[in-house]
């Protein structure tokens, strides 16, 4: 299988570039093919504007969507921005591997996301009417591939927990996991996130490779987290709002994954 490791933290002889050169060597042994994006090595250009479009005549008002589209369509976006959807295309899995900053991914990693996913190629793609409202949550370009992140955070889990302070890690990756993963149509399986990785002496270093080893090994065959599918029957279109009988008085992020109890 085909393995795409898009990979962002700065210093190569971090925690984080161990790990990203052990995942390479890992799915390697096991026979699949890796390719590997390292953002800060190639110096990506994290903003999206109007410097992603070949057009010699961009309009005076730029809008991103619509220049997106544009460069799209008319074979005019830079070199790097296709690069990483041949990328896309090629895997079969995306690993997306990042220090948790600020609650979130890097800003580099955002750009990667802003700037790759052009409107027509990951958003905006598919009928909408009343009743499908466009190829994405579960549908579109990336459907039948799969996903995961691979987290490290110098939180303590106790920190992430269910009523921690820094609120649940599920909460916190639900935007990622969710909106920029299975938005697309990836399937996302659960994130593999290592915990209070600075303080982590070898012996420490030695466990957090080793799970994440476990993790990579069953990349194909892990269960993806049960998000519900847009077009699926489980919402009101167009509305996009969760049908009265689903999930019944359950809000907040845990509505949109399915279980048996609340289905």
């Amino acid at each position: 299988m085909n393995v795409l490791i898009v990979y962002a933290h700065p210093e190569p002889q971090s925690l984080n570039g161990a790990l990203k050169d052990f995942a390479v060597q890992r799915l390697q042994a096991a026979g699949h093919q890796v390719q590997v994006s390292d953002l800060y090595a190639m110096q990506w250009k994290a903003p999206l504007d109007a410097r992603d479009t070949l057009d010699p005549q961009p309009p005076a008002r730029f809008n991103a969507s619509c220049a997106s589209r544009h460069a799209l369509e008319h074979g005019l976006q830079t070199p790097d921005i296709v690069a990483e959807q041949d990328k896309l295309r090629w895997a079969d899995a995306l690993l997306l591997q990042f220090p948790l900053w600020w609650f979130s991914m890097p800003a580099i990693l955002k750009g990667w996301v802003e700037r790759v996913y052009a409107y027509g190629f990951a958003y905006g793609v598919g009928e909408h009417s009343d009743r499908h409202w466009g190829d994405r949550y579960g549908e579109g370009m990336m459907a039948g591939k799969r996903a995961m992140l691979v987290v490290t955070t110098g939180g303590w889990e106790p920190h992430y927990s269910a009523r921690g302070i820094n609120g649940p890690i599920n909460d916190l990756l639900f935007p990622i996991q969710h909106g920029v993963l299975h938005y697309p149509g990836f399937d996302v399986l659960p994130p593999y996130v290592a915990y209070r990785t600075d303080r982590a002496d070898e012996a420490r270093f030695v466990q957090i490779r080793d799970a994440l080893g476990q993790r990579l090994d069953a990349l194909f065959t892990t269960p993806p987290i049960a998000f519900r599918k847009q077009n699926g029957g489980d919402y009101v279109i167009p509305a996009l709002t969760l049908h009265d009988g689903i999930a019944p008085g359950q809000t907040g992020f845990a509505a949109h994954v399915s279980t048996a109890a609340t289905d």
